[in-house]
């Protein structure tokens, strides 16, 4: 017998254009921090997940632009972008399975696959997200990795953090620490690679199949030492992952002494959205690299 639909789900009209009627079953999923993830269920039993956020105009549209664009690297799985409005997001709900023997070293292939797919300078065709922070992706006419990393990544976020009221150190630091760090940035020169951009533990699920999901990006064509770097932080992948990657693609010499500065952007992002318990550890890699004051 076919379920009517349920009353009062406040679910938002975009799932109407799905073709599946309303929805019968409107559930709550945790996990996420800054949007309402649910999963909705229609009468032919078939489900999906949606993400809501009232005030962020443009965000959902960035994540789908840029689950697509991942999508058509065939690397690795993400969720099929279903529909996109102004304040939400209907995707592919993904069936949570078991990591098979080998998940990490498929996961470290898939990974290089991915940064295989090259673009034609750093940056996106549009700005975008990273969490809730606007990230600026447009080109700059010296194109060249370590003037964009250094504008666009690092020096808007110590901008940002300065106006919410930490000060201006890190501005300081950061003018002293820029011909260290564009020199260190400098010293790999490679081809744009298409980058997730905040891959971490909870950026990615385990599909029903035991493979590895994408999911939450924010995709920009840039350095790929910039996404491993991510990975490194809050406990980091498996080893495998790692050993499977540079078995795929290895790193040039020096990435090790580049990872903290990539590190760094994402210490500032969460400065900036969560607050001064990051305020030290940004400090700190900053003044590693800063030459003293003249």
């Amino acid at each position: 017998m076919r379920q009517p639909p349920a009353k009062n789900l406040n679910f938002p009209s975009l799932l109407e254009g799905l073709g599946r009627g309303q929805p019968v079953g409107w559930t709550s999923v945790g996990g996420g921090c800054i949007a309402d993830s649910r999963v909705a269920t229609f009468a032919d039993g078939s489900r999906v997940f949606v993400k809501r956020l009232e005030g962020s105009p443009g965000m959902f549209e960035c994540e789908a632009t840029g689950l697509r664009a991942l999508a058509k690297a065939e690397a690795l799985r993400v969720p099929e972008v279903l529909a996109v409005g102004s304040n939400a997001l209907v995707l592919e709900l993904i069936e949570a399975g078991r990591k098979k023997n080998g998940f990490f070293e498929r996961f470290g292939r898939g990974f290089a696959k991915l940064h295989r797919h090259s673009g034609p300078c750093f940056g996106f065709e549009h700005d975008n997200f990273i969490g809730s922070t606007p990230q600026e992706n447009t080109p700059l006419e010296q194109p060249g990795w370590a003037e964009f990393f250094l504008e666009r990544r690092l020096r808007f976020q110590v901008k940002l953090a300065c106006r919410r009221g930490f000060g201006s150190e890190l501005e300081d630091l950061l003018d002293r620490a820029e011909r260290c760090i564009s020199t260190m940035l400098g010293a790999s020169i490679e081809p744009p690679s298409l980058l997730h951009g905040d891959l971490w533990g909870g950026n990615y699920l385990v599909d029903e199949c035991g493979e590895a999901c994408l999911i939450d990006p924010a995709v920009y064509f840039g350095h790929r030492e910039a996404d491993l770097a991510m990975t490194h932080l809050f406990g980091g992948f498996n080893y495998a992952f790692y050993e499977a990657y540079e078995d795929a693609w290895p790193l040039a010499p020096g990435h090790e002494d580049r990872l903290p500065v990539y590190q760094l952007y994402h210490m500032l992002n969460h400065l900036n959205l969560f607050g001064d318990a990051y305020y030290a550890q940004c400090r700190r890699i900053l003044r590693r690299f800063a030459s003293d004051p003249a």
